[in-house]
């Protein structure tokens, strides 16, 4: 039985959202939303995470344009992949992350989460939700 998790990251300029899947790879969990700090801060806290629960791979959101194309935060979201590659060793799938935020926030919204409070957990629930496409992608 597969014992390891996969790690979906919903990264962004202030906040990193993280969300882990379950032991059989089913379903995707929100964990935390990081507030952003400075890189080695960020990546240092990612690695505690990798390692408590037992992470073998990492699927990042890729945010592409509409159109498909790959604008600036593609190409930043590109650039920490290879960052977290390097430095945990682990392979890192780029998941196709359009309308993962719109999702989350449409879900609190119908939730009647209050706005203050939706802030606070939207990343880690797009994490789950760029994590849980993923696993979905996988059966």
């Amino acid at each position: 039985m597969n014992e390891t998790r996969a790690l979906g990251i919903d990264y962004g300029d202030v906040r990193i959202g993280i969300a882990v899947s379950d032991l059989m790879g089913w379903t995707a969990q929100g964990v935390e939303t990081i507030t952003r700090k400075n890189e080695e801060a960020d990546l240092a806290r990612i690695g505690e995470l990798i390692r408590d629960y037992s992470v073998d791979r990492i699927v990042l959101g890729f945010p592409k344009n509409m159109n498909n194309t790959i604008g600036p935060r593609g190409e930043l979201s590109i650039q920490f992949a290879e960052t977290l590659k390097e430095r945990f060793g682990l392979p890192v799938i780029l998941q196709d992350e359009r309308l993962s935020t719109t999702a989350a926030e449409r879900m609190l919204v119908s939730a009647d989460v209050s706005r203050k409070k939706r802030k606070g957990v939207i990343d880690k629930m797009a994490a789950a939700i760029i994590l849980q496409n993923y696993l979905d992608s996988q059966k």
